[in-house]
């Protein structure tokens, strides 16, 4: 796990180059403190920060081929390299034993063909000098970043947002298409940025540039939703198979791997088959809180003594305002509205100060129908079906009753209230592409001068006879999984030079999962059937039946504090697009203890602590 930069400006002078690309490498010193590597060619500048996982000793980047013509700077790991190089040995002297000579040779000898081949995640800029060619590529599930601006004539590509700024030496404006999907989702689109003319390499895309040509980015991948030929227990035994396989495969490294352990089905499950299918005994990290609704450390403890884990435990107390403005700001260098990010970043922080690696159970609820919109998608087709005059009474009903700021998960009026809210997004989320955190009616009062501003969403791929379901989980595996899920535990990770590995994100899991009809997957209230039918014997049914918690911190109490009025204090500085009379009417509807607004609020104070630092011009 690393950080990679590239500059291509035959414009400017090699002393520019190399200070751009100096400044760029230390701005992700936080990707890769074990080593730094910097190269010129004519016009361009290839710079690395690595984090020694494999062949800690060797392996330095940018790596050259032998007759100096291709530079190669890789972030993330090729987790069957040791497969692939045998096939390579023939046409290539090996100088190093690890993955990126094996990635490089075959980028060399075969082309983009071998990205096919590979299993692992990834981002790379693969330099030909001789024919002033770049290959950029990020792997399938978008679990590694890649950012990049250019033209014709220029090409700026690095990990994070804030060092492709110091790369690029002219000013970045605010994409208002891109502000209009932050306030409606929490985060950006697929390719898009907060930027104007600022884009990502698209998860399962490359990208080809020439000198003095148009660039091109294309799919080498894209998930395809065939169905499964076998019988349910046929499809029970390969899940695991394919499970135990993909956890393996991560384990691979030549420093200690531990694990993340909230309690919750998928990091139970991971570190259950590190366990008992690998007979490993991890290090394993649980972040807890004060506030008991959002506290899983009885089942992340329960899970640790069950399979004799090496248990670490950190209380989330407070928050901490000022390494949350060094995470945005910083590390993920744009608007980012899921709050979790803080507690990822502190277990992190634990994991980091005891292992180099940490198995996650990402993925796990899009691809098995673990989230609980998709039971409220079920609830909503007999909700529907009630008359008009019955539903209007029930919503002016759950309106009437105070929503608790409890945890869903501890308050029926809590999910009633949710649910209502689901209820009045419907027709924003239809044909649903990821979830909105305001209703229509609610988002031309706030922000009123952004209306019918946004980008169109990528395609999400059809199955015959799929239903709603089925296409929110795919919609969920394409864009919220990348765009938000992933882009948490990455910087909230390398943050701490921590490297994360999800074993649900492996290829073969994720083309099985999407090959199974949704009765497999889920059946009344209750979604990850398959998972359970496939290794319900490595959890206890106390994890199993659990009630489904996710990874929140409680927000809403912080907005009746402190935090509450700095949001006052930014808004009355520099609003935006918002609309600070709607927005204060927001504040004081959670203060008074009518509605939660806390996610609603911390989404404008993100964009607004964003924009008061001087990053949106």
């Amino acid at each position: 796990m690393c950080g990679i930069a590239l500059l291509y400006n035959d414009q400017i002078s090699a002393d520019e180059l190399q200070t751009r690309m100096q400044a760029a490498l230390t701005a992700q010193q936080h990707r890769g403190p074990d080593d730094v590597g910097l190269w010129l060619g004519g016009g361009i500048s290839i710079g690395h920060r690595r984090l020694s996982i494999i062949d800690q000793a060797g392996s330095k980047q940018p790596m050259m081929s032998l007759n100096g013509r291709y530079a190669l700077s890789f972030n993330g790991e090729i987790y069957n390299y040791q497969e692939l190089r045998p096939d390579l040995e023939g046409e290539w002297q090996f100088q190093t034993n690890g993955d990126t000579e094996v990635l490089l040779a075959g980028l060399i000898l075969r082309g983009t063909a071998f990205i096919d081949r590979m299993e692992g995640m990834w981002a790379f800029a693969l330099w030909d000098e001789q024919e002033k060619q770049l290959l950029l590529c990020r792997d399938r599930m978008g679990k590694k970043p890649l950012y990049y601006q250019a033209d014709n004539s220029f090409l700026a590509c690095a990990s994070e947002l804030p060092a492709l700024r110091k790369l690029v030496g002219r000013p970045w404006l605010e994409d208002l298409n891109s502000s209009a999907d932050f306030f409606r989702h929490g985060y950006y689109l697929p390719g898009t940025t907060a930027y104007q003319n600022v884009k990502e390499i698209l998860p399962g895309h490359l990208l080809e540039w020439s000198l003095g040509k148009p660039y091109s980015e294309r799919p080498y991948w894209s998930l395809q939703l065939r169905s499964f030929a076998g019988s349910q227990e046929d499809a029970a035994t390969e899940l695991r198979s394919r499970l135990v396989r993909a956890v393996r495969r991560r384990m691979v490294a030549d420093v200690e791997v531990g694990a993340f352990l909230s309690g919750g089905v998928d990091s139970s499950l991971v570190v259950s088959i590190m366990c008992t299918e690998l007979g490993v005994r991890p290090k394993t990290f649980t972040i807890g809180f004060e506030e008991r609704s959002y506290d899983e450390r009885e089942f992340a403890a329960q899970i640790a003594s069950k399979l004799g884990t090496d248990h670490h435990i950190k209380v989330l107390e407070t928050w901490d305002r000022a390494h949350l403005t060094s995470l945005i700001l910083n590390n993920v260098g744009q608007p980012f509205a899921d709050s979790s990010i803080l507690p990822t970043s502190m277990v992190s922080q634990l994991a980091a100060s005891k292992v180099k690696v940490a198995l996650s159970g990402d993925g796990g609820d899009e691809l098995f129908s673990g989230y609980q919109r998709y039971q409220a998608r079920s609830i909503l087709r007999w909700y529907l079906s009630l008359p008009k005059p019955l539903r209007s009474g029930a919503a002016k009903l759950i309106r009437a009753l105070p929503e608790p700021m409890a945890h869903h998960s501890r308050s029926l009026i809590k999910k009633a209230h949710l649910f209502q809210d689901i209820v009045n997004r419907l027709e924003d989320e239809t044909p649903y592409f990821a979830p909105v955190l305001y209703p229509k009616a609610q988002q031309q009062l706030l922000f009123p001068d952004l209306v019918g501003n946004g980008h169109q969403p990528p395609p999400i791929p059809e199955k015959a006879n799929a239903d709603d379901i089925q296409r929110m989980m795919a919609a969920d595996a394409l864009i919220y999984l990348p765009q938000d899920i992933l882009v948490k535990v990455d910087r909230a990770s390398m943050c701490w030079a921590l490297e994360a590995r999800a074993p649900f994100l492996d290829r073969d899991v994720v083309e099985l999962a999407f090959s199974l009809p949704r009765s497999w997957h889920r059946s009344g209230l209750s979604g990850k059937k398959m998972l359970r039918q496939a290794a319900g014997d490595l959890l206890p049914d106390t994890i199993w039946n659990r009630r489904k918690q996710g990874f929140g911190v409680p927000i809403h109490d912080w907005f009746r504090q402190d935090l509450g009025r700095e949001f006052e204090e930014l808004l009355a500085k520099d609003s935006g697009p918002i609309n600070q009379a709607e927005a204060l009417q927001l504040l004081a509807q959670h203060r008074q203890g009518a509605r939660d607004h806390g996610y609603r609020l911390w989404s404008l104070y993100i964009y607004l602590l964003w924009r008061g630092s001087g990053m949106s011009s």
